[in-house]
């Protein structure tokens, strides 16, 4: 049976992941996964890290034209080559990232991989305000605008932004319950055919304990309709919660998949209780794209002080999930 490798996009040059993949190679994560790594980045940049680093990976180079199972190595870095074109800091690196995108993408495209994971890059260096975030871009380059959802997913709960990485003021008239329902069924769906589980939503209110002094309740207008929507399509969806309460150990064992209305309501909760044990996924896409929930954090590179934990639960979950097209 043929099985399709995880591709991986090295990220930003002068952040973390490149460090946090050297940790992981040897161990059982790797090795005994069912499926083999094929990286994408810098041949360069990866030498000089490993000598920086004490490691002696062998790297098995790969033309990306040219391709095929017999010729990926599991005991090798499995390595596309993209010239960092002598870029010596972290402000002119664009180009190279866009060129692993590039690659990468390319080779989902023709359903070579399995699913893609993307080491951390700096939005407002690559994206240039042209996408609110790589989810964005990616639904993009993909053709699948407006159909993505952003699941930051934990093995004991995950929760999901209708929203992404919109300035406050502007979340309320960018939510509504057309929106609100694609989000949750694009979810729901994903947990039955790939997890083989029925899942109960909670959803968070916008405003403050779900109540406005002004005329216009968006709990009103567009949270409880969807929820009632949603609720006649057979899919388990409480709400609206106030979300300064939502989180309490009780909620966390009845829930399995908490929705805000905006980044920051749901993702700091679960990155304070669950740390790099969240990993941040992109459904509604022709593939599974994931990305370790952190940063680049270029104030750490060099420092071999990082956690591969996020990186680890990636790899982990696409171990786990079912093999079939999304």
């Amino acid at each position: 049976m043929k099985i399709n490798p995880i591709i991986i996009i090295a990220g930003e040059p002068y952040g973390v992941f490149l460090e946090l993949f050297f940790k992981i190679f040897r161990t059982k994560i790797i090795q005994k996964n069912k499926r083999t790594i094929l990286l994408v980045g810098s041949k360069i940049l990866i030498l000089h890290q490993m000598k920086k680093f004490k490691y002696n990976f062998k790297i098995n180079l790969i033309n990306e034209k040219f391709i095929n199972d017999e010729i990926l190595d599991k005991s090798k870095i499995n390595l596309i080559n993209v010239d960092l074109n002598n870029i010596k800091n972290d402000n002119n690196t664009k180009n190279y990232i866009k060129e692993c995108f590039n690659i990468g993408l390319s080779l989902m495209k023709k359903k070579y991989g399995f699913a893609l994971i993307n080491g951390p890059i700096s939005k407002k260096k690559f994206l240039e305000k042209k996408f609110l975030g790589v989810t964005e871009y990616i639904s993009h380059k993909t053709n699948s605008k407006k159909k993505e959802a952003m699941l930051i997913y934990g093995k004991k709960f995950s929760v999901s932004p209708i929203t992404t990485h919109l300035p406050l003021k502007d979340v309320s008239k960018n939510i509504n319950k057309n929106i609100i329902i694609q989000k949750i069924t694009t979810i729901n769906n994903f947990y039955k055919t790939r997890l083989n589980k029925k899942v109960k939503f909670a959803v968070c209110g916008l405003n403050p304990h779900c109540e406005t002094i002004h005329k216009y309740s968006e709990e009103e207008k567009m949270i409880i309709p969807a929820i009632q929507i949603l609720n006649k399509k057979k899919i388990i969806v409480d709400g609206p919660f106030s979300a300064d309460t939502l989180f309490m150990k009780k909620n966390l064992k009845k829930y399995d998949v908490f929705i805000g209305m905006y980044h920051d309501q749901v993702l700091t909760p679960i990155k304070a209780i669950l740390g790099f044990e969240a990993i941040n996924v992109t459904l509604g896409i022709p593939f599974i794209r994931i990305s370790p929930d952190h940063g680049p954090n270029f104030l750490m590179f060099g420092k071999n002080k990082s956690d591969p934990k996020s990186l680890i639960q990636s790899l982990t979950f696409l171990n786990e999930i079912n093999d079939i097209q999304s």
